[in-house]
């Protein structure tokens, strides 16, 4: 009977250094796992201190391996069989997983350790036999212990002994859901989507908080961030997207203060607002797409005039990075073409001709104190909906949140 490779051998990365609390994040990386792999009922996970097995079972191995790419906390991640601690059935174990790789090499090497000192073999001594075996039962494969295309790893354990051939890269990172949760300020462009995927690679749950400011912004507008949040739940599992009715604040706020301040005030209400869903949400942090200097409500001077509406923590993942290095993250995780579709936001229609770049906090408190937003605001809170968007499921299942 052919051997085939019957699990996958997945490594954690910074985990291994969690000491005490590390079991809380290897069991929240085989949740986040198991709920991934969920089209594949057959599997079964297992885990240790210092790895995790898929036991396929008998479930194609592709499309998981498809899947555990997004997984955040996962380093790397390999092919694996399984056999009895016995050195005729490791040769052909390793034989057949040379045999069955998805790809072919020209060389190899045998890279053992023996865990079970109890075996008798010495690791040198199974380098050797194994390596032999390989050598005799394949034409075109030559040894090469310096930069071999495929190295053959033996592990023989208690358990019995493993041997996997093939690493793959794994999306790095902590599981999501084990840095608590913080909201995102999420809107139609590049930068957004970014920081959220860059959020939850720390191990942070996100929530998605969208300003609407309808009819200025159309329903396809909409449509396009719940496109954006649904390429995020392939690394985050479901997620909340809530819709801010932004209209009347936006208006207030262009009525009233002046052009140049306008952006300033408009974005200090968008943050006391996120603030204000974090609160009913239990969630300790926001999370913004700000590049230091990239626009006018990003240089240092509006940051410091904007973030003094609250002392929650406000995380900036690309706050170092430049536009091609945002684009490039955009494009791999598959929100680029999405961003770049016409459809404008409230932030791009109402944009002023010249924003103040260096503003003055005084100046700004002064023109806001002419108005009576608070009361704006708390409409627009309590008007606020929520769709949660789940991968899996292919659809948003909307509800309108009544706080």
């Amino acid at each position: 009977m052919e051997m085939k490779y019957d699990r996958i051998l997945i490594r954690y990365g910074e985990m291994t250094t969690k000491g005490k609390n590390r079991n809380i994040f290897v069991r929240r990386l085989k949740n986040n796992i198991a709920r991934k792999l969920q089209a594949f009922p057959r599997i079964k996970i297992e885990y240790m201190r210092d790895r995790m097995y898929i036991l396929l079972n008998g479930e194609p191995h592709e499309p998981i391996i498809d899947k555990l790419k997004t997984v955040f906390g996962i380093h790397s991640f390999s092919l694996a069989m399984k056999c009895e601690n016995d050195l005729a059935a490791i040769k052909e174990t390793a034989l057949a997983a040379v045999r069955q790789l998805p790809y072919k090499g020209k060389t190899f090497k045998v890279s053992a350790r023996r865990v079970d000192k109890q075996f008798p073999y010495r690791s040198d001594e199974l380098n050797h036999e194994v390596g032999a075996h390989i050598l005799r039962q394949t034409e075109d494969l030559t040894v090469n212990v310096r930069q071999p295309d495929i190295d053959v790893r033996i592990e023989v354990r208690q358990d019995g002994t493993y041997v996997t051939c093939h690493d793959i890269f794994g999306a790095g990172g902590l599981p999501v859901g084990t840095s608590g949760k913080a909201m995102l300020m999420l809107s139609g462009g590049i930068d957004s989507p970014v920081a959220g995927y860059l959020a939850m690679k720390r191990g942070l749950e996100i929530e998605a908080v969208h300003f609407f400011s309808p009819p200025f912004t159309s329903e396809r507008a909409k449509q396009k961030v719940i496109d954006l949040v649904r390429k995020l739940t392939a690394y985050g599992g479901k997620i909340k997207l809530h819709i801010v009715p932004f209209t009347e604040v936006q208006q207030a706020i262009y009525q009233g203060v002046p052009n140049e301040y306008s952006l300033i005030s408009t974005r200090r209400a968008m943050l006391k607002i996120t603030d204000a869903l974090r609160r009913r949400q239990r969630g300790l942090a926001i999370v913004t797409g700000e590049s230091l200097g990239q626009v006018a409500s990003q240089t240092l001077e509006s940051m410091y005039v904007i973030n003094e509406v609250t002392n929650t923590p406000v995380l900036r993942p690309l706050i170092s990075m430049d536009k091609m290095e945002i684009i490039e993250i955009a494009k791999q995780i598959d929100t680029h073409d999405i961003s770049i579709l016409p459809y404008e936001d409230c932030c791009t229609i109402f944009t002023p001709r010249a924003p103040k770049t260096k503003p003055k906090k005084e100046k700004v408190l002064q023109h806001e104190s002419q108005l009576d937003l608070a009361p704006l605001l708390e409409k627009a809170i309590n008007e606020t909906e929520t769709i949660v968007i789940d991968e899996e499921a292919g659809q948003a299942d909307e509800f309108t949140a009544l706080f």
